[in-house]
């Protein structure tokens, strides 16, 4: 009786660490999505000339949307071309 209970709790700590740990690896990943496609949107349909260098695609697909603006920012400052 005793070694049931624990194995419950032990089952509904791991179901909820895989609940968590998935809820935060799916926000990660449509925020880098949804960065991907805001910097190809940037550079192919609205004109600007940002270089989608390695760095570039990598920054965004690591920070999403942060990284974008950071990037927009530098661009329109004429700091980055």
């Amino acid at each position: 009786m005793d070694s049931t209970i624990v194995l419950v709790v032990i089952g509904v700590t791991l179901l909820l660490f895989v609940y968590l740990f998935w809820d935060l690896v799916k926000r990660l990943l449509i925020n880098s999505i949804v960065g991907i496609v805001l910097i190809l949107l940037l550079d192919l349909v609205f004109g600007l000339d940002i270089a989608l260098k390695m760095s570039v695609i990598i920054a965004v697909a690591i920070f999403g949307l942060p990284a974008v603006g950071t990037i927009l920012i530098l661009y329109l400052d004429g700091m980055i071309r």
